[in-house]
């Protein structure tokens, strides 16, 4: 049997082998004129790819589907439970096996997968790996397709800029800070305020709120990574 050389490479450490990053977003969800449907799941995985380039994690891709709560009505999403016993189990088991894994740094790209943090405790067990839910991006990139997302959008090079214009005429696209989402504005107070601040400031690129919202989102995983092999 061929012995690996795990010392080989840019590594935090030869132990970090036994990590794994894997991205989970969402695939099917509006979000404006100017940016794609898969704009969680795109930046979750640049963000994922970034942090294991850095610290040698394995890179262990994407979860293909995305819950959302009830009242937020702007994409095709399942329910938690089915996404966590369908989908996340059988996927992190796989690499489990296949990778020797012995955790996971889950990095987040869309606030509707936050219920999944309720499921952790059981799939660490179950599954006898350690999991670490990052959710920073989401913290701190603002309104739903607002400065935050487009500007990001931009620097990674999947925004139409052409459509910026067209992007904030929130009766076309009511996804957009979720202005023209009454349910959700009702139900959710964070959201309601972040669609004020959209209806207020209005939507701009800002390519350095893009590049430092993306380099502290990656450190951050960084750290997780690093707080796992400490």
């Amino acid at each position: 049997m061929i012995e690996l050389r795990y010392s080989s490479g840019k590594l935090l450490s030869p132990e970090v082998h036994k990590i794994g990053i894997m991205a989970i977003g969402s695939h099917l969800e509006n979000h404006g004129a100017a940016l794609p449907i898969d704009t969680d799941s795109k930046i979750a995985s640049y963000l994922a790819f970034q942090a294991s380039i850095r610290t040698g994690a394995k890179f262990i891709g994407i979860l293909y589907a995305a819950t959302e709560y009830d009242y937020v009505k702007h994409g095709v999403h399942m329910s938690a439970d089915d996404l966590v016993k369908k989908e996340l189990i059988p996927t992190l088991n796989s690499a489990r096996n296949n990778l020797n894994l012995e955790a996971v740094v889950l990095v987040n790209g869309h606030g509707g997968n936050m219920p999944i943090k309720d499921y952790l405790a059981d799939i660490e067990k179950e599954l006898g790996i350690r999991i670490i839910f990052n959710n920073r991006i989401v913290e701190i990139e603002g309104p739903h397709a607002g400065t935050g997302e487009l500007s990001m959008g931009v620097v990674l090079g999947m925004a139409d800029e052409s459509r910026l214009n067209e992007h904030c005429q929130f009766e076309e696209y009511p996804e957009v800070g979720m202005v023209g989402l009454p349910e959700a504005r009702q139900q959710n107070k964070g959201i309601d305020d972040g669609a004020c601040q959209v209806e207020n400031e209005g939507i701009v690129v800002d390519l350095e709120v893009g590049e430092n919202l993306l380099e502290t989102a990656i450190t951050d995983i960084v750290k997780d990574v690093q707080s796992i092999l400490n």
